[in-house]
């Protein structure tokens, strides 16, 4: 049986692009959802994940078990970006086996402040105003349209970008791996890998176009954590 069937059957997964936990490690905490509010994703799609939790199919993102970054070529090198503040999740609602669904959701916030490279002058040029512009865009949003089911466990998840205040629609190329423990039919885990070109230009960061690619590849690796309320 395919990872995708297994999703659907067992109901979700969910995700997407903020400090890890799209649901708080403290229990009491109740607005799992409040790294999404104040008019950054629509009422709706948080009330989907709303309601995932409440059917305990939702998947939080583990922070220490993940990483979010960015590689990009600049003159002979690469250079090459980690996120360590993000949050975000997977929800995929059950639908049956099915190719394609706008029902199932993935979000994810990353505090671009968090960003560090191997080089203290580079990290700063990349925060600074001539890209990132931290202070002023000081989180990258990702929200998803649909997921397309491509094989036995990989996906696209079809959604839009928001970096430096600017929107796109971006399609991430996914591949997810579903943990059970013994003798638990639920999934308990969700390993998910995912990346996008994107080019910076489109974000209207388009500086040292001499020196800088204007090609930068998104990659996304994360443990999701079944959230049991």
């Amino acid at each position: 049986m395919n990872i995708s069937t297994i999703l659907k059957q067992m109901l979700v997964a969910l995700v997407v692009m903020g400090s890890v936990s799209l649901v708080p490690a403290n229990a009491e905490e109740v607005d799992i959802c409040s790294p999404f509010k104040d008019g950054k994703v629509d009422e709706r799609l948080l009330a989907r994940m709303l309601d995932a939790a409440d059917s305990g199919y939702l998947y939080r993102i583990k922070e220490d078990t993940s990483q979010v970054g960015f590689c990009v070529s600049s003159g002979w090198t690469q250079v090459k970006g980690e996120f360590h503040d993000f949050s975000g999740g997977l929800s995929l609602m059950p639908a049956g086996n099915v190719t394609s669904s706008s029902d199932d959701q993935a979000m994810l916030i990353i505090r671009t402040a968090s960003l560090e490279t191997r080089s203290t002058t580079v990290e700063n040029l990349i925060k600074g105003e001539s890209f990132f512009n931290v202070s002023k865009y000081p989180e990258i949003l990702f929200v998803s349209h649909r997921f397309e089911w491509t094989g036995r466990d990989s996906a696209k998840i079809l959604g839009d970008l928001t970096v430096h205040g600017v929107t796109r629609p971006v399609t991430l190329q996914v591949t997810l791996s579903a943990i059970k423990q013994p003798g638990n039919s639920n999934i308990e885990r969700v390993l998910v890998k995912a990346n996008t070109t994107i080019q910076r230009s489109d974000f209207e960061m388009d500086n040292l176009p001499g020196l800088v690619s204007d090609t930068v590849t998104l990659c996304i690796s994360v443990e999701a954590v079944r959230y049991s309320g």
